[in-house]
C-alpha cells in the first residue's frame, strides 16, 4: 500500500508496536479497511507483560523529562505540531482507509492534532502554582508537579484527535505516556503519534504505543506505576475502567457516550435548522459521542422539518471515501452496523415512521430519519452511534426542557432559535457539559474544555489549559522558613 510519504510506510512498523523503539510483537492483528474489507497491513498487539515493560521504562524516563527545562519540552511539542502539518497528507491517507473517514473529516483530525501540540507547548511554561496566605512566619505555596506515568485509552471514531488531546498535554507537563489505541485504528490513532514524536526528538521511553483489547487496557489501568488514566470510549467500558482505577486508588478521567439533543424552537430558521440537524447526525456516519441523537422540534415545524431532513438524507452519497466523493463512509465494523440496524428496526416496530434510510449495503448505512418517535423508543432512548436522526415534537418550552433533560447522558446540547439570549436562558435549565446556541452538537477545539455530566463522564478533563493542568498534574503544598521552627516540646 502506498502512502503520500514515508512517515507511515508499513515497512517500519508492520508486526510491531512502539515501546523503547519498534518491537516485533508475538501476536499481530490485521489493519482492515472497512470500506472494502481489504487487509492493509498487520500491527503488533501488546499483552500484560508488554504493558509492565512499558510502565517500568516510562517511570524511569519520566524523572529526567520532568526535570528538563520547560523550553526543551515545549520545543518537542512545537516540532510535533509542525510535523503533523508537514505529513498531513500521509496521516489523512490512513484516516480515510483505516477509519473510514471522508477526506474533510480526516483533514480536521490532522489540523486539530497540530493545534493540540501547539497549545500543549504553551503548557510547558504555564505558571506552576501560587503563593498562599499563611498565619505563620513562613512562605507558603502550591506547586503543580507531573502525575508521573499517564495511561491513555483511545477509541476508533476520531482516533488521532482522541489520542493526541491527552498525549500532547501530558507530555508537555512533564509526564511519560502509555497509549493504547483501538486495534481497529491503531495506525492513525497510534503509529502516527509514535512516528511523529520520534521525528520530533522526544527522548526514548517517554511514549509507548501499545495496541490491544480489553486485557491490555486492564493491565494498563492496574499497573501501579501508571498514576492517571485518560479514557475515551463507551459508557459501559468507562464504568469498568473507573471502577478498576478506583480500586487501585488512581485518577480516571472518563469521556464517555452521549445522546445529545438539538432543540429547534418555534422561531428558528427551518432550513438552517435542517442543515444543523443533518450535520449533527450524519457527520462520520454518526460515530461521534457528540452526535445529535435526538431532534426535538416545535410542533409547528416538525412536519416540514422531517420532510426537508428526509430529502437531504436521501440525497447524501454514501460509499468508499478513498475512491468516491461521498458524504458518509462506512460503519467501522459489522457488529456496530448490526447494532444500529437493530435499534432502527425495533423503533419502527414500536410505531415510528421511517422517513428516510434504514437500509445498508455491506458496511455502508444510509442516513436515516425516524419520525413520530416517542421517548420510550430504542433509537431515541439509547446512544445509536450511527447515522440516525430520531425526531420528536414538543408543544411548549417547558416540554422541550423536560424532554432534553430526560436522559442519563449530559454531553452536548444544540439550540436553534431567532432569539439567542432566550436560547442561552433555555440551556441553563438543561444539564450538559457543552452548549451550542444556533449550532449543532458536534464541535471541539484544542483551547476549549471538553466533557459531559452523568453517564457522559466525569466532566471537563480534556482541552484548555486549566482542564489539562488539573488532569495531568498533582498539587504539592510547600512551606519555607528562614530558620528552623521551634515548638514547646
Amino acid at each position: 500500500m502506498s502512502t503520500a510519504d514515508s512517515l507511515l510506510d508499513p515497512v517500519s512498523w508492520a508486526g510491531s508496536f512502539f515501546s523503547d523503539g519498534w518491537r516485533v510483537a508475538a501476536h499481530t492483528t490485521p489493519v482492515v479497511e472497512p470500506a472494502t474489507g481489504a487487509e492493509l497491513a498487520r500491527i503488533g498487539v501488546a499483552d500484560a507483560e508488554d504493558v509492565a515493560h512499558a510502565a517500568k521504562s516510562a517511570a524511569e524516563a519520566q524523572r529526567a523529562w520532568a526535570a528538563a527545562p520547560y523550553h526543551e519540552r515545549a520545543a518537542v511539542l512545537r516540532r510535533a505540531g509542525d510535523l503533523f502539518q508537514q505529513h498531513a497528507e500521509s496521516v489523512q491517507h490512513w484516516l480515510v482507509r483505516e477509519a473510514g473517514s471522508i477526506p474533510p473529516k480526516a483533514a480536521v483530525e490532522t489540523d486539530t492534532a497540530a493545534q493540540e501540540c501547539f497549545e500543549a507547548a504553551a503548557l510547558a511554561s504555564a505558571p506552576a502554582g501560587e503563593v498562599l496566605p499563611t498565619a505563620f512566619d513562613r512562605l507558603s505555596l502550591t506547586r503543580r508537579v507531573p502525575a508521573g506515568v499517564v495511561g491513555v485509552i483511545a477509541p476508533f471514531n476520531f482516533p488521532l484527535i482522541l489520542s493526541i488531546r491527552s498525549v500532547a498535554p501530558a507530555l508537555a507537563l512533564g509526564n511519560a505516556v502509555i497509549l493504547k489505541p483501538d486495534p481497529r485504528t491503531a495506525v492513525s490513532g497510534g503509529v502516527a503519534l509514535a512516528r511523529i514524536f520520534e521525528e520530533a526528538g522526544l527522548p526514548d521511553g517517554l511514549l509507548h504505543v501499545l495496541p490491544g483489547g480489553a486485557p491490555t487496557g486492564e493491565a494498563l489501568v492496574t499497573d501501579p506505576r501508571v498514576r492517571v488514566i485518560s479514557f475515551t470510549g463507551s459508557t459501559a467500558a468507562g464504568r469498568r475502567v473507573g471502577e478498576l482505577a478506583a480500586r487501585h486508588l488512581k485518577r480516571a478521567h472518563l469521556e464517555l457516550g452521549g445522546n445529545s439533543a438539538l432543540i429547534v424552537l418555534e422561531d428558528a430558521d427551518l432550513d438552517a435548522a435542517v442543515g444543523l440537524g443533518a450535520w449533527g447526525s450524519y457527520l462520520h456516519s454518526g460515530q461521534i459521542c457528540m452526535t445529535t441523537g435526538r431532534h426535538l422540534v416545535h410542533e409547528s415545524l416538525v412536519d416540514a422539518y422531517v420532510a426537508k431532513l428526509a430529502a437531504k438524507a436521501e440525497a447524501l452519497p454514501v460509499g468508499d471515501p478513498a475512491t468516491e466523493h461521498v458524504a458518509l463512509g462506512p460503519i467501522i465494523d459489522a457488529g456496530q452496523r448490526d447494532k444500529i440496524h437493530h435499534l432502527v428496526r425495533s423503533t419502527v416496530d414500536a410505531g415510528a415512521q421511517l422517513a428516510a434510510g434504514g437500509t445498508y449495503r455491506d458496511l455502508f448505512y444510509r442516513p436515516t430519519v425516524l419520525a413520530g418517535v416517542r421517548p420510550d423508543m430504542p433509537a431515541y432512548r439509547e446512544e445509536v452511534f450511527g447515522p440516525v436522526a430520531p425526531v420528536l415534537s414538543f408543544a411548549t418550552t417547558d416540554e422541550a426542557v423536560r424532554l432534553a433533560a430526560d436522559s442519563e447522558y449530559g454531553l452536548s446540547l444544540g439550540i436553534a432559535t431567532a432569539d439567542a439570549a432566550a436560547g442561552l436562558a433555555l440551556a441553563e435549565r438543561i444539564p450538559t457539559g457543552i452548549v451550542h446556541i444556533n449550532d449543532q452538537t458536534v464541535s471541539d477545539e484544542a483551547v476549549a474544555p471538553f466533557g459531559g455530566t452523568g453517564a457522559s463522564g466525569t466532566g471537563s478533563r480534556f482541552g484548555g489549559a486549566a482542564a489539562n493542568i488539573e488532569a495531568f498534574t498533582e498539587t504539592r503544598w510547600i512551606t519555607l522558613r528562614a530558620r528552623p521552627a521551634t515548638y514547646p516540646m
